[in-house]
């Protein structure tokens, strides 16, 4: 019989635990005992530390409910009945798991007989049979058994033969009721011979030859515990004997402890050879997954570099490099699959897999070959230094475990060339412009930074801000204060910045004094109700609060999905056209565009502020600040990156033959128009500096499982993954989709169709510097996980850093076809109907 619940909903603290104890008292106090073995799952104090943390009120009355519920349940027990009170995992300091650390992978474990004991406390075991661990904390060390251990263990009491392929221990103490151990002895043999026959059927499989290495050990080491009067208790014919039946005397000597302990090294040693075995890595994979990374990214690459050389006819030599890397793809498939006609395929690897890595790799030397660029020397002066030592750094543990300290100093670092820029601007305005918004960049860096999440590898130099403390899951109360004036004044912030170039008109006068304030507060103030919530302020009213929060949800993400996308798809531009009259049959008419000089920049910064709002509403209060701040940081820097081409262009002019060609309105933005893979750098690494700052590290326990439940009270399929994920990768998504405002912002639409051009073509450009950087951290963090693979720390931290900046890659393409697909597409198209039909009309631009 069983009785499922939803174990997934950590917003419901009760449900379970209520359900538990519904079935499971009526089945203690039913004097006929229809079962052998009963399973009380209890899920209360699991959620109760998701959600609110270990030190919160709520854990300790779940606690305390949890205690009565256990004295109930042993003062109904039968005298034959062994209960076992166990935690399948433990908790980091926060209340979350699924990680390795001491903390999540130790639970306490209790056994409990109520009438025979189980075992007898004057009887003296063997220490070498007793392991101990000293538990976090703990000031001297305690008995410790492995949950692999429970299986034999409970097997063998409950008359049941261990199951074929465990390879657990049984645990000493529930064996030894007796004073000489003669119960254990037998239970041990039966372990013993257990594992044996599962070694013996194991290597005559297809894969025992994996053991051949170790054979001659685990045989040596199984002669030793086969000592004189202690044959094996495994009956010729091979059927299991019961326990009773092999009732025999061992005398509690010497050569007994003895064998006792071969036995259990036996035991042990086994269980560790099965565990190095079946870690294996097939680097026959792992070479063609890094071959298949350096291919794509040297891909990339060329791409970016040929782009920066073509002209007005790029896309249709675009489209002749990506035809010809079709025409690659289905030429590697092709010989793919021939050579698993001519050749078997290597061992481990499926023939699917060769197929797969034939076509990509010929795919990405298709694409090479056609858009290999011209190179020159020049092109060592733009060495990407920042992203080399970045990727580089993932050869180290250190350097990975304190990434998110060192993004905050390449990140600063990378604003110096601006800098000494601004230093050296020709004009008053542009050097105050350029280092008041450069300070106003690295402050936002700076306070990005205080947010923070500590991984266990970093105590005790870390300390969390993140939260309310280590131990608590509410955000503090600065942040708690400071929810509502940051969504305020965010959107007037950013009007106030499109005001300087008159772009602030059209879509911009709707969208930011109106939608983006409601979506925006809306979102806050369903996470301030979750903290009341939480901190039970009102537990009269928690129904209507958790209506309430749902319901601001839906307004938010529905708010910027429905109106702000659909009033950005009629109505896309930022301008103000006004025409007047002529005056006279010879006159033309005059059209006065207001918001002329970013016409694109503009637009497209509203396209980013709907999905501004809809991760504004599944991240917690803390992280809406620091998404406001990293807003601030990007438009800080755009403003940063327009100056500095200012300066450039000026210089250039200057030092030209005609100096006035700089006023010229039909001349296209300056020679320095093309993007540059530096341009690009920062808003990569403040993408990595505000996932951090964001509650985020490279580790399982940092999910943030609240925002399952922004939209629904329970959990709700697809919708809650959903927002898990997009509550992970928000400033990746965010950052990778703000990209093409590199090349569009403060882009003057003339002349047509030039503008467009160049517009379309450096925002693909800026896209492929994207992909470009986090391509190359996915191969630095494969390299170090491939080549530090025996290393101790591999699965702890190599491995999870290569996991995140795979998924990484993957958000940040997706972010980039969306921003490429659809902004730009609209934009540009919009940009080119109104501004090819006013060709023939004389225009006043501001």
């Amino acid at each position: 019989m069983s009785y499922p619940y939803d174990s997934f909903n950590v917003e419901d603290l009760h449900t379970v635990d209520e359900g538990v104890v519904e079935h499971l008292f009526p089945l203690l106090r039913n004097d006929t005992k229809p079962w052998d073995f009963l399973i009380g799952h209890f899920l209360g104090v699991d959620h109760v530390g998701h959600r609110l943390g270990p030190d919160h009120p709520v854990m300790k009355a779940k606690l305390e409910q949890m205690d009565n519920v256990l004295r109930s349940v042993v003062d109904l027990l039968d005298d034959d009945t062994l209960l076992v009170l166990m935690g399948d995992h433990g908790m980091d300091r926060k209340g979350d798991h699924g990680g390795d650390t001491e903390l999540e992978v130790t639970a306490a474990v209790w056994f409990y007989s109520k009438g025979r004991p189980v075992f007898n406390p004057v009887a003296s075991i063997s220490p070498s049979l007793l392991p101990m661990s000293t538990f976090p904390g703990a000031l001297i060390p305690h008995r410790s058994i492995q949950q692999i251990d429970l299986v034999p263990s409970l097997a063998l009491m409950l008359g049941l033969p261990i199951p074929f392929n465990n390879l657990g221990s049984i645990v000493p103490e529930l064996f030894w009721d007796d004073i000489a151990g003669q119960r254990f002895d037998q239970a041990l043999r039966l372990n013993v011979e257990q594992l044996k026959r599962y070694l013996q059927t194991y290597r005559a499989s297809p894969h025992g030859s994996e053991l051949d290495a170790s054979w001659s050990i685990l045989e040596t080491l199984y002669a030793q515990t086969t000592a004189e009067g202690l044959e094996p208790t495994v009956e010729k014919d091979g059927s299991w004997a019961s326990l009773k039946d092999l009732w025999g005397t061992v005398s509690e000597d010497k050569e007994s402890v003895k064998t006792w302990s071969a036995m259990n090294n036996y035991l042990r040693t086994t269980l560790a050879i099965c565990r190095h075995l079946w870690a294996q890595f097939n680097i026959t994979l792992i070479t063609m997954g890094l071959v298949l990374l350096v291919s794509g990214t040297v891909a990339i690459a060329a791409l970016w570099l040929k782009l920066g050389q073509l002209k007005d006819d790029w896309e249709a030599q675009t489209d002749g490099f990506l035809r010809e890397g079709m025409y690659g793809l289905a030429v590697g498939i092709i010989l793919g699959t021939a050579s698993l006609l001519l050749w078997s395929s290597a061992k481990g690897v499926e023939p699917w897999q060769t197929v797969l890595f034939a076509g990509s790799v010929t795919s990405c030397l298709a694409v090479i070959i056609s858009a290999r660029p011209k190179l020159s020397l020049s092109h060592l002066k733009s060495f990407p230094i920042v992203l080399v030592l970045h990727a580089a750094a993932f050869a180290s543990n250190s350097f990975t475990v304190w990434e998110d300290r060192i993004i905050t100093f390449l990140l600063l670092s990378t604003l110096a060339p601006s800098v000494l820029t601004g230093f050296a601007a020709p004009t008053a305005r542009l050097r105050y412009r350029i280092l008041g918004f450069s300070v106003l960049f690295a402050v936002c860096v700076r306070l990005i930074a205080i947010s923070t999440v500590c991984r266990e590898e970093q105590q005790p130099h870390c300390h969390v801000t993140f939260f309310a403390s280590a131990t608590i899951t509410a955000s503090p109360t600065p942040v708690l204060v400071l929810a509502i004036p940051t969504a305020l004044a965010l959107p007037y912030f950013i009007r106030r910045i499109l005001r300087i170039s008159q772009s602030d008109k059209g879509l911009a006068a709707i969208f930011l004094p109106w939608i983006l304030p409601a979506i925006l507060l809306q979102g806050a103030a369903a996470w301030l109700l979750e903290w009341a919530e939480s901190s039970d302020i009102v537990p009269e009213y928690v129904s209507l609060v958790r209506i309430a929060r749902t319901l601001l949800g839906w307004g938010a993400i529905g708010g910027a999905l429905a109106i702000g996308a659909s009033l950005w798809r009629v109505i896309p531009l930022c301008l103000h056209v006004s025409a007047s009259q002529p005056t006279s049959p010879t006159e033309k008419t005059e059209v006065t565009v207001l918001g002329f000089s970013n016409a694109f920049g503009s637009p497209y910064l509203m396209f980013w502020c709907i999905a501004l709002g809809v991760f504004y509403a599944v991240n917690q209060l803390t992280a809406q600040i620091v998404l406001g701040l990293t807003t601030v940081a990007i438009v800080a820097y755009l403003e940063v990156l327009d100056s500095v081409h200012d300066v450039n262009n000026l210089n250039i002019a200057f030092a030209s033959s005609t100096p006035s060609s700089i006023l010229d309105m039909e001349s296209p933005r300056g020679g320095n128009s093309a993007v540059v893979f530096s341009e690009i750098t920062p808003l990569a690494l403040l993408a990595l500096h505000t996932f951090y700052a964001t509650g985020h590290q490279s580790t399982i326990s940092s999910i943030q499982w609240k925002a399952a439940f922004v939209l629904t009270s329970t959990l709700k399929y697809p919708i809650s993954p959903v927002l898990v994920v997009l509550n992970e990768f928000s400033a990746q998504f965010l950052l990778a989709l703000g990209t093409p405002l590199v090349a569009l912002w403060n882009l003057a639409p003339l002349p047509h169709p030039t503008a467009i051009v160049q517009a379309r073509r450096e925002s693909v450009r800026a896209a492929l510097g994207m992909m470009l950087y986090h391509g190359t951290l996915l191969l630095g963090s494969a390299v170090a996980s491939a080549w530090l693979r025996r290393h101790l720390m591999v699965w702890k931290i190599f491995a999870p850093r290569f996991m995140n900046a795979a998924a990484t890659l993957a958000v940040v393409d997706l972010a980039l076809l969306l921003g490429i697909g659809v902004g730009v597409s609209r934009i540009s198209e919009r940009v080119g109907k109104l501004f090819g039909a006013k060709g023939a009309k004389t225009q006043k631009v501001q």
